[in-house]
């Protein structure tokens, strides 16, 4: 019997190192960003972008649109009106927060999934929402900018997919049956790295690579470091949030990162005020 716990062992040890050497040789299979989130991203740093080439952007892809418009009539944007139009949901919600909704029901629809695994991209996915939510309030209060600080928030668990995908897809190929807690801590340990690959392959900008990579390790980030702390603060909120028996609010403000931000306990209450506005946008963007 222990020789067969052994080589069980051993066979989840091969398949872990499996895994690595993947990661390593660039071979992961990682997924592309689809073309109306990086049309959209280009559009909103481009200085001359206005309404009209947004709404014309958006109408090409009548999935998209039509999310959209039931994204910018939901209770989290709360219109005072229904918002009939791509135009009119321009002037409701202005470019900027178009642009991000925009980016974000193209980003799920294309690149955050992992077929057989539903329930665990959907949990991925609603973290994900909140921490870019969170992650946008975050920088009010800093006064960082805000369209990068939601971009960081979003994406820095752009890897946790892929490697979920990776993992089960290796162990059905050596038939091997891997337990979740397994799997989880594979997720945690190896999804920045996966992640850091990703935001290479899309051209993401700096600040918002640096911030997958190091925002749970942000002492060993040589720049960007404010975009990782408000990341990992974000990260802490989400959690808190949509999990709150894995993060208690007395753990949650006991986080290193918070002082390393400079907020201070009443910052922290704020913050913990928005939590019905943050679940707002989950739900609403949850598609």
């Amino acid at each position: 019997m222990a020789s067969e716990t052994g080589s069980a062992t051993t066979s989840v040890e091969r398949l872990e190192q499996s895994l690595i050497q993947k990661i390593e040789t660039g071979e992961i299979e990682l997924p592309l960003l689809p073309q109306a989130a990086s049309q959209v991203m280009a559009l909103a740093s481009d200085p001359a972008a206005d309404a009209a080439k947004l709404s014309a952007l958006i109408h090409q892809d009548q999935a998209l649109a039509a999310h959209v418009l039931r994204i910018a009539n939901s209770p989290a944007y709360m219109p005072r009106s229904p918002v009939v139009s791509l135009q009119h949901a321009v002037a409701m919600l202005g470019i900027t927060l178009l642009s991000e909704i925009a980016f974000t029901a193209s980003l799920k629809s294309g690149a955050f999934k992992a077929p057989g695994h539903e329930d665990d991209v959907k949990r991925l996915w609603r973290h994900s929402l909140a921490s870019g939510a969170f992650a946008k309030e975050v920088a009010r209060m800093r006064r960082v900018n805000v369209e990068s600080a939601y971009l960081c928030g979003l994406l820095h668990e752009i890897g946790k997919p892929v490697i979920l995908q990776t993992a089960t897809a290796l162990a059905q190929a050596q038939r091997l049956t891997i337990e979740k807690s397994m799997l989880y801590g594979w997720i945690e340990g190896y999804h920045s790295r996966v992640g850091a690959l990703i935001a290479e392959k899309w051209g993401l900008p700096k600040q918002v690579a640096t911030a997958i990579q190091y925002y749970d390790d942000y002492d060993h980030a040589a720049a960007f470091r404010q975009e990782c702390l408000l990341t990992c603060a974000s990260d802490k909120l989400a959690s808190h949030v949509l999990a709150p028996e894995n993060l208690p609010e007395e753990s949650l403000r006991m986080q290193p990162v918070f002082a390393e931000l400079n907020l201070y306990p009443n910052d922290i209450d704020q913050l913990l005020t928005m939590k019905d506005q943050v679940l707002a946008v989950v739900n609403a963007l949850n598609l």
